[in-house]
């Protein structure tokens, strides 16, 4: 579905630039005006949406200690990570089957599965999925939960499935789980309704685990249960203090571009790593974070 809607998206973009550029070269404009400013239309969206999200993250901003306050060049780097982590995801999402393929089944110990956040798909693990295999660590599979705004517990039947296929195709006990964003209360929803024993570890980035006021801005039931303070939410947390079922870490960034306030990613019961200076789509290519995946999975480094 989501892929589905960015083509239709990307292609009446497209069509509608190219019906305008040439109506005004019919009527005398320079065409290299719109060969230069197709780049512009194309980042449009995304120069548009990101100061707007980052207005509001800053708006309900956790209070950062001095040294993680950016100077300008770090706030330009920054914003401009942020838009072009938006904007080049686009095509990832619509190729996404294309771009993302099981691996062939085999015996297997360490298989990892790598869940999406809300709204996207696994086209936004590319970066992070290549970065793995180039790591030796294999097999990395994917999820794409549906449909988008459903319930987060329907999400959790599907990864449920999921990982049943998993062991299935390679024989393993249990799986890594890498998450993104809502993909975190997904795993862990999964792991109150259906226990730990099939996770080895949980590893979520840019989790809202307590909630983003960001999510009062679209309809959805996810994005419901996403609300700070919602009655799902306080329930999925009502016990996070007491040591995990499977050993959790938590990749969250003080600047945040989404989760507000970013310490809603803090979790009581999970090694809590705080960045700095990376924005909320951004994180699942970024090379710290990256790294600390690799690490936190466990296995050798080539």
């Amino acid at each position: 579905m989501t892929a589905l809607l960015l083509f239709i998206a990307l292609v009446a973009g497209t069509a509608g630039y190219v019906s305008w550029a040439a109506h005004g070269i019919a009527h005398g404009a320079a065409a290299w005006w719109y060969v230069l400013g197709a780049p512009l239309a194309y980042f449009a969206p995304a120069l548009l949406l990101v100061p707007l999200w980052f207005t509001l993250a800053w708006i309900w901003r956790t209070p950062r200690p001095p040294e993680a306050r950016l100077n300008f060049a770090g706030m330009l780097r920054l914003f401009l990570t942020e838009v072009w982590a938006v904007a080049s995801s686009w095509p990832l999402m619509v190729l996404h089957r294309l771009l993302i393929r099981d691996p062939a089944p085999a015996p297997a110990t360490h298989p990892v599965l790598l869940i999406h956040g809300v709204l996207v798909n696994d086209g936004v693990w590319l970066r992070l999925r290549r970065f793995l295999q180039r790591h030796d660590v294999a097999p990395v599979y994917t999820l794409n939960y549906g449909p988008p705004l459903a319930d987060i517990e329907y999400f959790a039947e599907q990864l449920d499935a999921r990982i049943e296929q998993i062991r299935g195709a390679t024989g393993a006990e249990r799986v890594v789980l890498v998450v993104q964003s809502m993909g975190g209360l997904v795993a862990r929803a999964y792991m109150r309704r259906f226990g730990a024993l099939r996770v080895r570890a949980l590893i979520t980035i840019g989790t809202p685990h307590h909630g983003s006021v960001l999510a009062y801005s679209f309809p959805g039931s996810c994005l419901a249960q996403m609300q700070p303070g919602n009655r799902w939410l306080v329930e999925l947390n009502r016990h996070e203090a007491e040591p995990a079922a499977a050993p959790i870490t938590s990749l969250w960034s003080r600047h945040d571009s989404m989760v507000a306030p970013q310490a809603s990613s803090v979790l009581a019961c999970a090694e809590n790593i705080a960045l700095i200076g990376v924005g909320h789509n951004r994180l699942v290519g970024d090379r710290r974070v990256m790294e600390l995946v690799l690490e936190r999975i466990g296995l050798p480094r080539s």
